[in-house]
């Protein structure tokens, strides 16, 4: 097909697209299509909370009442993040800053390289975006290293590796390395800019296989990064009860 053709018919495609949320009832679609793509498991109460749940955004592009894509977002404090994401956002950022989370994105593989996937995350920002939403700051993912389809497309999208996580991902072939990407909204600003540009260079090296050496020049560069930032807080911290 040519590149002509292959537009049209995306357009085409897309013309018969509707976006809606999820409810209750799609769970058993969502769980048959969850394990189509993604080769790890979600537990039950997680297809019940993005169902149901607000702090949920799940959205779904269906064609013929079929869902054919879904993306799931998740809204959380930056108090509520896990260890390995505490250090996404600046250190002067209050714990009640708000940030999102990608926690799945898929599309059918019929309906794939069509732009739903594109349209799916658009409609997200959009969302972040509008002026009842400015309190948050970033979105933010994590993605198997192997992953170099989905990379890519986050790439293209404006996001940056922010983090290499060895070992993260529990899948079903057994342990993978994984990559934290971000994208700061809203005015949202990351940590001090030296030691994100040394992570940018830890995160990269780690890419180069088989050499496990990058593994562990990350490890200690994320290490240094989050003493000093640690540091620096409880300065902040020492000072402001001085001034008080």
């Amino acid at each position: 097909m040519s590149s002509s053709s292959s537009q049209v018919h995306s357009f085409n495609i897309q013309r018969l697209i509707q976006l809606r949320f999820l409810c209750p009832d799609d769970i058993a679609e969502v769980k048959k299509l969850c394990a189509e793509w993604f080769p790890i498991e979600y537990p039950e109460s997680w297809y019940t909370d993005i169902t149901s749940s607000s702090n949920f955004y799940s959205l779904a592009a269906t064609i013929n009442s079929r869902i054919i894509g879904i993306i799931v977002c998740e809204f959380k404090p930056k108090s509520h993040c896990n260890l390995e994401d505490f250090d996404i956002l600046a250190p002067h950022y209050p714990q009640n800053t708000m940030m999102a989370y990608i926690m799945s994105l898929g599309v059918v593989k019929d309906f794939r390289r069509h732009g739903i996937a594109s349209l799916l995350l658009d409609n997200l920002l959009s969302y972040l975006t509008s002026g009842e939403h400015s309190e948050c700051k970033v979105v933010f993912l994590h993605v198997l290293a192997s992953n170099q389809t989905a990379i890519r497309f986050y790439e293209r999208r404006n996001f940056r590796v922010h983090a290499s996580l060895p070992s993260y991902y529990a899948t079903n072939n057994g342990p993978g390395d994984g990559f934290s990407y971000v994208l700061y909204i809203n005015g949202g600003q990351p940590p001090f800019v030296v030691f994100e540009c040394l992570k940018q260079l830890g995160a990269f090296l780690s890419r180069l296989q088989p050499c496990a050496l990058p593994h562990h020049v990350l490890q200690y560069l994320q290490n240094l990064w989050r003493y000093i930032v640690n540091g620096a807080t409880a300065r902040t911290s020492s000072h402001e009860v001085h001034k008080s």
